[in-house]
């Protein structure tokens, strides 16, 4: 009775243990920063701007991405240079998902580059004890088109059977050098009209290397209406076919964009009409998953300090051992450091999703992590307020 009555005072806005890992300039420039952010209008202009600068190739751009938005969302330009940042998070009780920042490729020579470097983070996580994982994005290896068609069912030509094929490929070697390093592949979601096709790849993928342990994980986005009963008849078949599931469960990053599609397209928009909704259906999502954790290896992938409290709250009235490894807790680097270390301290396993990569490959997504949480969710006025308390806290 101790233990929970314990359990339960944890606290996700512990800002003394959330920032311990930052030094006093540190914490100052994040603070500098998130105010930057805090403005919608100020971050798509710089968001424009910046794009712009960093295709037209002008040296001062990437100097001064480097040194702003960069260094406090990116690992580093290439898998060395994130070794020190993989090491301090390990030194602050969080493990480390890596994540090759390139996405929507369409040359050849890109796709197999991509594949590579994927492989590439494979082995070098295989050799870091910290690094339990890495994370891929199917657009990254195949042009979206193909990905269209297959999602919709129409006809390939020869040549874009020829592309599936070499998709196949890639995605294989990479979920074989997966299995052969011990190493958990976490596969992306995406947009919706892609996202049929992609779980077929990825259920077949899991068919194969998911028998006697899990290597590849889908990802579920619990802001789509549909996705929780996909979790489960996911499992259900996983179940029938002999294998396990792996889950990452997201709420979501594509809502403006699907929403626009399907009011273009006249079709019902797949996200659901509130947040209260998505709230419900990825908490029960994280339920359904502790309650099958023999058979699913989940992960909370969330900035939500409410739904990660509920899964930490059910592992521990279920007395379930904080460490198995088939639960798991998530949140990007950068942001949430008051979800990730507390929940650390805690003894729960828990990761930092770590981008990498050129800044010319990564810029979409730091602009993604830019506009979404200015503008939709004000993750950066939450982050601003935890960062501002802990300064003050230190007397600041």
């Amino acid at each position: 009775m101790k233990r929970k009555e314990a359990f339960y005072t944890l606290d996700l806005q512990d800002t003394k243990i959330a920032y311990a890992h930052k030094s006093n300039k540190e914490l100052k420039e994040a603070a500098r920063l998130f105010r930057l952010m805090n403005s919608p209008g100020l971050v798509g202009l710089g968001s424009s701007i910046g794009l712009s600068a960093i295709k037209l190739n002008l040296p001062f751009a990437e100097s001064i991405i480097k040194k702003t938005i960069f260094r406090q969302f990116v690992g580093g330009v290439n898998l060395q240079d994130c070794q020190k940042t993989i090491d301090h998070l390990y030194k602050n009780k969080s493990m480390t998902i890596l994540d090759y920042g390139a996405e929507s490729k369409s040359e050849e020579a890109d796709l197999d580059y991509v594949r590579d470097e994927t492989i590439n983070a494979i082995r070098f996580a295989g050799l870091n004890k910290s690094v339990p994982a890495v994370s891929t994005k199917i657009t990254g290896l195949v042009r979206n088109e193909i990905l269209e068609k297959l999602n919709v069912d129409a006809l390939l030509d020869t040549a874009e059977q020829a592309e599936l094929d070499k998709l196949a490929q890639r995605l294989n070697a990479i979920c074989e050098e997966a299995y052969n390093q011990n190493v958990s592949i976490f596969i992306d979601a995406e947009e919706s009209w892609i996202q049929e096709a992609m779980d077929m790849l990825v259920d077949e993928m899991m068919s194969l290397y998911n028998k006697d342990k899990i290597t590849v994980w889908n990802t579920f986005q619990l802001y789509r209406r549909d996705k929780l009963d996909f979790l489960k008849k996911s499992h259900e078949k996983a179940q029938s076919k002999g294998y396990l599931l792996g889950a990452k469960l997201v709420r979501g990053a594509y809502m403006d964009k699907e929403a626009e599609r399907a009011k273009e397209l006249d079709y019902p928009n797949p996200i659901h009409d509130s947040k209260e909704d998505s709230d419900a259906d990825f908490d029960a999502a994280v339920k359904y998953c502790v309650d099958h954790y023999l058979t699913i290896a989940s992960c909370c992938a969330s900035h939500n300090a409410n739904s990660n409290l509920f899964q930490a709250k059910l592992i521990e009235q279920n007395g379930i051992d904080k460490k198995h490894p088939n639960l798991n807790f998530c949140q990007l680097y950068g942001m949430s450091d008051n979800i990730t270390f507390n929940l650390a301290k805690a003894g729960f396993n828990v990761a930092k999703y770590l981008p990498y990569g050129p800044v010319k490959e990564v810029i979409p997504y730091l602009i993604r992590r830019a506009k979404e949480n200015s503008s939709v969710t004000g993750d950066m006025s939450r982050e601003l307020a935890f960062v501002v308390n802990e300064m003050s806290r230190r007397g600041m």
